[in-house]
């Protein structure tokens, strides 16, 4: 069989040999809002195959650049009357759900998902079902989340439709949890006190590659029912890991001690604090470091051939990701997915709100700048460009989340300027996007009740604008209405503050350029700036060549 480069191979048909016809197979992306999801629909397309991405809300995927090339279908594996459409037609079916820190009762929530889309699938006629896991020890207790993972894996290898099982180590790309975590370990600590688990082998895999098997695998001849493990070239300890960063990212080398004492739940804590990834998702990740993560075997390189140039090494993988970042180029992210529930729930105006007590504060304000301008401005808000108003409030608000396992104020935002449905905010999540008009973020900060944050923009008839900001809370219980109670004296310095510092923002850029970005920083010193962000910009002079899936 031919590969894409034209050179021969075992086990996989030509990449685009099908065509991308109507004739070409169908191929179903679940978990199209996610980090691999979100990446693997481009790269299936440009193997010529026609795609089907499965969303809970097919709005979130309004704004990604493969949209029109793809049909979108709103299903939940949760709901097993909504995957017979989802299914119809289909040849091969990617399984990417999981439920990363998914609180209590995530294991029977996986477990029920992927056993209604198997018994699904195979009412369906599909032909084979490919799943991402990770690569875990057979003869060894697992913790909760890589058990989980594997019985997920388990459960279609023994359904009616074969699956091909990958299972990776940890996987570098820019926007991946597990390259966040280790760029700000060694970006902020020279001197680290570390588990013994930092000394344990791993084989990382680069995101591009991981992309080259999971579209290799829609392509294998036979029926092959089993796992593959999947690896990169390079098996080196969690501490070289951190160290090949540093040396790749132009730091100085970075001092390791291992000690006995941190638990994983002390070291998820400990990460969920000096990281932008929350503790509920560095639980996970530290539980897979506990044990050594090596491919146990390679025997998918037969049947599918190693990507042009070879595999990628840990120094390129890091160097890649960076420029990505660089370049302002990340595609998704680990925070790309939104938790189940969110954002879905209706506005306490829609007409099926039954949610009892509202809460709210609305402030309206002319501004002397364009509604455009305006506009920029309220796009850029949040992550380095700050939230205009009071920053030791945010700040504060923002660690009490990160200690109770909140996402902070940290995460950040995927790109500075521009956002999408779905986008993670900082503690926010992008619910509704009207280009030029609305911006709605509903909270996933830890509070007791539900709470968004919609900020919209009118033009006028004089050539101004103006700018109508509302905060709508609905309290659960007792104590949701004490928190209320408990900031609202604060809320005039907070959303007062917010609305008055965007709207100088916009006229300050009026002013000083009129054609020119606003400067996305608050005017006022006393309740303006930076609140932090969840993108790293290492301090590397390298520039690599920017390549695709990295």
């Amino acid at each position: 069989m031919s590969t894409a480069d034209g050179s021969t191979s075992e086990g996989i048909t030509p990449a685009g040999s099908t065509g991308s016809g109507p004739d070409a197979p169908l191929v179903l992306v679940t978990g199209a809002t996610g980090y691999i999801g979100g990446r693997v629909i481009p790269e299936l397309l440009r193997a010529g195959l026609r795609v089907r991405a499965m969303a809970r809300h097919a709005d979130r995927l309004d704004g990604r650049p493969w949209r029109d090339d793809v049909e979108v279908v709103e299903a939940d594996v949760m709901d097993a009357a909504t995957l017979a459409d989802a299914l119809d037609g289909v040849d091969v079916a990617y399984y990417l759900i999981h439920a990363m820190g998914g609180g209590k009762g995530f294991a029977d929530h996986d477990r029920t998902g992927v056993q209604n889309f198997a018994d699904a699938a195979a009412r369906s006629g599909v032909r084979r079902i490919v799943y991402l896991g990770g690569i875990h020890p057979e003869d060894e207790e697992l913790s909760p989340h890589m058990a989980s993972r594997k019985e997920v894996g388990d459960v279609l290898l023994a359904g009616e439709v074969p699956a091909v099982v990958l299972r990776a180590a940890v996987i570098l790309g820019s926007g991946s949890a597990s390259f966040e975590v280790m760029s700000h370990l060694a970006e902020r600590l020279p001197v680290m006190i570390a588990p013994r688990w930092v000394h344990n082998r791993i084989q990382p895999i680069a995101v591009r590659d991981v992309l080259h098997y999971l579209v290799g695998a829609a392509r294998l001849e036979g029926a092959p029912n089993r796992t593959f493990d999947v690896g990169g070239p390079d098996v080196l300890t969690y501490a070289g890991l951190l160290r090949a960063y540093a040396r790749v990212a132009g730091l100085r080398p970075r001092r390791i001690q291992a000690v006995p004492v941190l638990t994983p739940r002390l070291a998820s804590h400990w990460i969920g604090l000096v990281t932008p990834v929350p503790t509920g998702i560095a639980r996970p990740l530290v539980e897979s470091l506990i044990h050594e993560s090596v491919a146990a075997e390679s025997d998918l390189r037969r049947l599918i051939p190693d990507p042009e140039g070879g595999l990628t090494g840990v120094d390129r993988a890091i160097s890649l990701a960076l420029t990505r970042i660089h370049e302002l180029d990340v595609s998704t992210a680990w925070h790309s997915a939104a938790p189940a529930g969110a954002p879905s729930a209706p506005l306490p105006e829609d007409p099926q709100w039954a949610g009892g007590i509202v809460r709210g504060d609305e402030r309206s304000r002319r501004v002397a700048a364009t509604a455009e301008t305006l506009w920029s401005v309220v796009e850029g808000i949040g992550g380095a460009n700050g939230w205009y108003s009071w920053r030791l409030g945010w700040v504060a608000r923002g660690l009490m989340d990160r200690i109770v396992g909140g996402p902070g104020l940290r995460r950040g935002r995927r790109h500075p300027q521009r956002l999408s449905v779905g986008d993670a905010l900082d503690w926010w999540r992008v619910e509704r996007l009207e280009s030029g008009r609305l911006l709605r973020l509903r909270a996933e900060m830890r509070v007791p009740g539900e709470a968004w944050l919609e900020l919209r923009v009118e033009a006028e008839a004089d050539g101004g604008s103006r700018l109508h900001q509302r905060a709508i809370y609905h309290p659960r219980g007792l104590l949701g209405d004490a928190y209320w109670w408990a900031v609202w004296p604060f809320h005039g310095i907070v959303f007062g503050g917010m609305q008055r510092n965007i709207a100088r923002a916009a006229e300050g850029a009026t002013t000083s350029a009129p054609t020119a970005r606003p400067r996305l920083t608050g005017s006022d010193p006393t309740d303006s700036g930076s609140t932090g962000s969840g993108t790293t910009f290492p301090r590397t002079s390298r520039r690599p060549d920017q390549e695709s899936s990295s």
